[in-house]
């Protein structure tokens, strides 16, 4: 483990926004501990950054907690958990079915809680987490009943974990991204009129990147951040509080 700087074990590691982020962790000297469901992208990227990669799907708590027990050998010891894992579902509620709200609430808010549990257990003396939700959970947007649902589950269980956890000098964050440049978005962004449709919702005109989204967990993850608990950080080129001049 860092003498200087946290071992973070990254959930989601082979996605756009936490791939990115392994990227940054490890240029700026972490120690970092990959964890996805993807084996053939998660091993390329940890000859890619020089990382211990785990294989486990997190939406179950024994495979998260065992990941962190592998993680912990791995790494000496764990400072930090990261939750990149997301899906997208853009549909109204009346055409969701029962069993793609399901999928959605594994993924992202059964997938968060397990990492959240097993890394409370594990960082007995503080520490940092950090989970990922979506300006959607906080704005109404259309057709984004099942995913803004899950999310904003997210962020209360951030909120309640931060109060229950400030004791220990456990600190509890959470990212909040708007439309960002990844695999997952690219059917969105996949037409011209689709993607100026998308920049337009943002204030700042533009869609997001996934390098935006690590510098902010790579700030929360930071020891230095010691005062920061139970947050909710957009980084969302404005979309989820401002409103631009038409």
């Amino acid at each position: 483990m860092s003498e200087t700087l946290p071992s973070v074990v990254l959930f989601g590691a082979s996605g756009g926004i936490g791939s990115e982020t392994a990227r940054l962790l490890r240029r700026d000297g972490f120690g970092v501990a990959l964890v996805g469901r993807s084996a053939e992208r998660l091993q390329a990227l940890a000859t890619e950054v020089d990382a211990p990669a785990i294989e486990a799907d997190c939406s179950s708590l024994a495979e998260a907690e065992q990941a962190i027990a592998e993680a912990g050998a791995a790494l000496g010891g764990v400072d930090a958990v990261v939750n990149c894992i997301g899906s997208l579902l853009l549909k109204p509620a009346h055409r969701t079915t029962e069993e793609e709200f399901e999928a959605v609430l594994r993924t992202n808010l059964h997938s968060a809680f397990s990492t959240l549990r097993a890394g409370a257990a594990a960082m007995k003396k503080g520490g940092s987490v950090v989970l990922l939700s979506t300006a959607a959970a906080r704005l109404g947007l259309a057709n984004h009943e099942a995913i803004a649902a899950a999310k904003a589950g997210v962020q209360g269980l951030a909120l309640s974990a931060a109060a229950s956890y400030a004791s220990r000098g456990l600190r509890v964050n959470v990212v909040a991204p708007g439309l960002i440049e990844t695999d997952m978005a690219a059917p969105i962004l996949g037409s011209e009129v689709s993607r100026k449709a998308s920049e337009g919702m943002h204030p700042l005109g533009r869609i997001g990147q996934p390098i935006e989204v690590a510098r902010a967990i790579r700030f929360l993850v930071d020891p230095e951040q010691a005062f920061v608990t139970g947050q909710v950080l957009g980084v969302d080129g404005g979309l989820g509080t401002v409103r631009s001049r038409a």
